[in-house]
């Protein structure tokens, strides 16, 4: 892919980028406080609200890989804006769903592709073409730690707004606040995008599509992400609620939460600036099986506030510590002509992993009465995650130039 306009600056897109995605990713870490408000209203069970979330995460996923797409051809401005308009009516939506029908539609369908417009994979896209490969990995990290300080500061503001505005309010808040993605965006408008003419692409989007699936690096990549979807949404969903249910106060929930999104800041930032060293399979595979090594021994231990901030704590080091390593080898092998798409594939793995995760959780929890049975799949999973990425190969990929142009 060719050029021909000057590139955005690296803190303008990183500025911009990390705030959009704070904000995205900072409301949507809260969810998981809605779940006992919103069903004990309603007279729902909790796997009712755990499939529309559940759907969110699904639909997210799917729709990410269209969102790239676009982004990849247009830019990243158009789909933030909508994103952000999606994103103000699936919470007001949710906040006067009347039953599980509308939430599924409000809080699963049109939030779900409304994060997939506003979040990583079109972010990083920026980033792959605005910012040079060798601070790539690192950049990305950054954007991620902002999203890990969205939850942190996000969090204990959700729930202090639930505590003063009652739970319908709080959502009706945050509804106004997401429109702020979209002068934010303004900041991400790449001069080549007007109208995708100013391109040269050496791939269309269908070989662009076989050469990855093809290529067996990739396809560990998503099976790996899968992993680190049904562990951190189905804590993330179903932590409070777990908390609750032993006996801890709302507020633990809260501070647990948010203390996952403090050191998840640390976390990525740290995942990223290691990306450019290390290689990047060798830090995912640390990551997936120290996350079964961290709730193994949460579950081991007894249980107190302590002890679930000190898990939180670890926990967050790890918690989206996966997405610049994941998101820079995506680069490193295919290049960054279609990052947001390849990239939207990739985390589609990532929210089928993540419906399982949260719709798991509920399902079981309402037929067993405990959520025993999914920790211990949380931690199969993070061993077999950290086996699958050891074999990934991460040199950029051999391309035969007559054949791509074909």
């Amino acid at each position: 892919m060719t050029r021909t306009t000057k590139k955005l600056s690296m803190l303008q897109v990183l500025l911009c980028g990390a705030a959009i995605v704070t904000l995205s990713m900072g409301v949507r870490h809260g969810f998981g406080l809605w779940l006992q408000p919103i069903t004990q209203s309603q007279s729902w069970s909790r796997e009712t609200f755990a499939f529309a979330i559940a759907l969110q995460n699904l639909v997210w996923g799917l729709s990410g890989i269209f969102a790239g797409m676009v982004a990849d051809r247009f830019g990243a401005f158009r789909v933030v804006a909508v994103g952000a308009v999606l994103y103000a009516l699936g919470l007001v939506g949710m906040a006067y769903a009347n039953t599980p029908l509308m939430l599924a539609v409000t809080a699963g369908v049109l939030i779900g592709v409304a994060q997939a417009g506003t979040t990583y994979a079109i972010i990083y896209g920026v980033i792959g073409r605005n910012i040079a490969a060798n601070k790539r990995s690192w950049a990305m990290g950054v954007a991620a730690a902002a999203g890990s300080f969205g939850q942190f500061l996000m969090v204990p503001t959700e729930g202090y707004l639930i505590s003063s505005f009652d739970w319908q309010g709080a959502l009706v808040i945050l509804s106004v606040a997401v429109l702020m993605m979209i002068p934010l965006a303004w900041g991400l408008r790449e001069p080549g995008f007007s109208g995708g003419s100013l391109f040269q692409r050496e791939q269309t989007i269908f070989q662009a599509l076989q050469e990855a699936f093809r290529y067996p690096s990739f396809r560990l990549l998503m099976a790996g992400y899968f992993v680190c979807g049904f562990q951190v949404v189905f804590i993330g969903v179903h932590m409070p609620s777990y908390l609750r249910d032993k006996g801890l106060s709302p507020q633990v929930a809260s501070y647990s939460l948010a203390l996952i999104g403090l050191f998840n800041v640390f976390g990525t930032y740290a995942a990223g600036v290691l990306g450019q060293r290390m290689q990047k399979k060798n830090i995912l595979a640390f990551i997936y099986l120290a996350r079964a090594f961290v709730i193994s021994v949460f579950l081991l231990g007894p249980l107190s506030p302590l002890s679930v901030y000190i898990f939180s704590s670890v926990m967050g080091l790890l918690w989206l510590s996966t997405v610049p390593p994941t998101n820079a080898t995506v680069a490193q092998i295919f290049g960054v002509e279609h990052l947001s798409m390849l990239s939207g594939f990739v985390f589609f793995s990532h929210q089928i992993g993540s419906f399982m995760g949260v719709w798991l959780g509920g399902y079981l929890y309402d037929r067993t009465g405990s959520y025993d049975l999914v920790w211990y799949i949380a931690i199969g999973l993070g061993v077999l995650a950290a086996l699958v990425n050891l074999p990934i190969k991460e040199a950029s990929i051999n391309r035969n130039p007559a054949a791509v142009g074909a």
